[in-house]
């Protein structure tokens, strides 16, 4: 057993200097805003990589649902009233228990005139 760890450990070390040769680098390519993002293959940031994209999904997942569900309240209003609320205020209590918190750097903006609603970077 501790003979096939040192042979293991061996390995990795021989891997590690091998891979750290004087060779010359290869020119950076530029990638685009999409493509930063995504996992470049590193085993060692991938964990790192995996939290952040799925910290991101929720947030944005959170984001679709609010405005979804304030677009409705929108719509029943409109139904029922004959006309667009002037503010969001005039959601509560009737159609929505209250104006969801916009996500942490964000603000939800509401267009009376469309009747739309939207969550943006402020």
């Amino acid at each position: 057993m501790k003979s096939f760890l040192a042979i293991w450990v061996g390995g990795l070390v021989m891997a590690l200097v091998a891979g750290c040769s004087d060779r010359q680098a290869k020119p950076v390519t530029p990638v685009s805003k999409t493509e930063s993002n995504s996992n470049n293959g590193s085993l060692l940031t991938a964990p790192v990589d995996y939290i952040s994209a799925s910290v991101q999904a929720q947030k944005h997942a959170e984001k679709v649902i609010d405005v979804s569900y304030i677009n409705q309240a929108i719509q029943m209003f409109n139904v029922q009233e004959g006309r667009l609320p002037k503010t969001l205020a005039e959601l509560v209590p009737n159609y929505i228990a209250k104006i969801p918190e916009a996500p942490f750097g964000s603000k939800i903006v509401y267009d009376a005139a469309a009747g739309t609603v939207k969550v943006v970077k402020q």
